[in-house]
């Protein structure tokens, strides 16, 4: 049984074995996630997204590196990598760029497996990030599997969420397909050394123009910001907030002190416009809904016959039944269990 104290007082072993618990999502670990959820609510959840080869694992390196040799904070990296089509595990390729920060009691690093989640994220992920904050880490850093367009669910989980782009990845528009203004709290050109690196600034600026200017409106994590006064992050609307674009070279560091001061603004214009409680509400609502889609299906399961369930099925295999009229009849009389 693992000992929630532990956890508390920061214990590595029992931090390992307890990620390991809720990754498997055991019924020990959802006891110990609900023993330490009072405990959360402290860290800064930094969310780390963008196309595979923009250099993700390399920037939170040296992010991680930063708060701890200038802050003196403490580091929790979740790094969500693809799944093994063999074992089903992580592929830990981003260890593998993080080895700078091994030896560190300060810093713990977890890789998982998507396991097949879509999104970017694993459905436990927000489990491991309760955990790492319960122990008392100052900044969690989530970062994503590098999936492309699918990546927003990051927003969801992140207070500030990191979008990184990169010279010669390709078409400068593809961001805009990928939604990256409804999700970027910073904007990332990494890689800031190669050629081409105007051309994405200039395309990422000319995104941002038109977001917000023209029409003065600006769609941002889903919510419509007025920028009728065109207020500028300096002035005094603490709600209002223009993703700034920081340029930097993870191989070196250079931009990386000013990037962890993008990332400490944003998060004091959280806390004064009110908007830290407003994505801690939204973040736990969506882990509360994806929680409870499940147990409806584990219920729904339960309750119906799998005799039923795979002549229905079969009905729609064969293109007899639709799949909208599959599930009317599924869900009828389903106050007991059905045969």
């Amino acid at each position: 049984m693992i000992q929630t104290a532990s956890i508390l007082e920061g214990n590595r072993l029992a931090l390992a074995r307890l990620l390991t618990q809720v990754e498997n999502n055991s019924t020990e670990g959802r006891a110990a996630l609900a023993e330490l959820f009072p405990h959360t609510g402290k860290a800064h959840l930094i969310g780390v997204t963008g196309a595979p080869g923009t250099g993700k694992s390399s920037l939170v390196n040296q992010l991680a590196l930063h708060y701890r040799k200038q802050d003196n904070k403490r580091v929790a990296i979740v790094a969500v990598d693809p799944s093994s089509p063999f074992t089903g595990g992580a592929v830990l390729g981003d260890r593998v760029r993080m080895r700078d920060l091994s030896g560190d009691a300060g810093v713990f690093i977890r890789s998982m497996a998507t396991r097949g989640s879509l999104g970017g994220l694993a459905q436990t992920t927000a489990g491991m990030v309760q955990v790492f904050d319960a122990a008392g880490f100052d900044i969690v850093m989530i970062e994503t599997v590098g999936a492309g367009q699918s990546e927003v669910d990051v927003a969801r989980l992140a207070h500030t969420t990191l979008v990184v782009e990169a010279p010669g990845m390709g078409d400068d528009i593809q961001a805009i397909k990928a939604g990256i203004l409804e999700i970027a709290d910073i904007l990332v050109i990494n890689k800031a050394d190669r050629p081409g690196i105007e051309n994405t600034e200039k395309a990422l600026r000319s995104m941002l123009e038109l977001a917000h200017p023209t029409k003065h409106v600006f769609k941002h994590h889903g919510i419509y910001m007025n920028d009728a006064q065109g207020l500028k992050d300096n002035e005094s609307d603490a709600s209002f907030w223009i993703p700034p674009i920081q340029k930097t070279v993870s191989i070196d560091g250079q931009g990386i002190a000013e990037l962890a001061e993008h990332i400490a603004r944003h998060a004091e214009r959280l806390r004064v416009s009110g908007c830290w409680a407003s994505r801690e509400r939204t973040r736990l609502g969506s882990e509360m809904e994806a929680l409870l889609q499940e147990a409806l299906m584990n219920q729904f399961r339960e309750k119906i016959s799998a005799q039923k369930y795979n002549r229905i099925m079969s009905q729609v295999f064969e293109r007899s039944l639709s799949p909208w009229e599959a599930v009317k009849r599924l869900t009828e009389n389903n106050n007991g269990r059905t045969k």
